[in-house]
């Protein structure tokens, strides 16, 4: 019997508006669309030499285990974090987005409903 293993390994954090070449933007907020150039290395990615350790890792282990990596997916998406709008913001907030913009959690409905959304067909394509 085989286990899914699902790991997004560290959330993305859209700290760096320089990533997404908009120098003039707040962080994460008053994004309204993923980065489209994937091509792009991210400076706040992940360091993609533990996903090929745990590949390794994985493949060497005696019972079947699966990785969904869903790493990639999430940091190309700037615009799935609430911002300032994960409560109604004060004036002093609305005035500094760069200092209370969160940009490490994520909208729901939004990207974790597509994290789920594969992790269901992964199953159901199993059993």
């Amino acid at each position: 019997m085989a286990v899914a293993y699902y790991n997004s390994q560290v959330n993305a954090m859209h700290y760096r508006a320089l990533d997404w070449n908009n120098p003039n933007a707040a962080m994460c907020e008053r994004e309204t669309t993923p980065i489209l150039n994937m091509s792009i290395p991210l400076e706040g990615s992940n360091d993609h030499r533990y996903f090929e350790i745990a590949e390794k890792v994985i493949h060497s282990m005696k019972t079947p285990i699966r990785f969904l990596n869903i790493t990639t997916l999430s940091e190309y998406r700037k615009d799935a974090h609430p911002s300032i709008y994960n409560k109604v913001p004060s004036p002093e907030q609305k005035a500094n987005p760069a200092k209370y913009s969160d940009c490490i959690h994520w909208c729901v409905p939004g990207l974790p409903d597509t994290w789920n959304e594969l992790l269901y067909v992964y199953i159901t394509n199993q059993y």
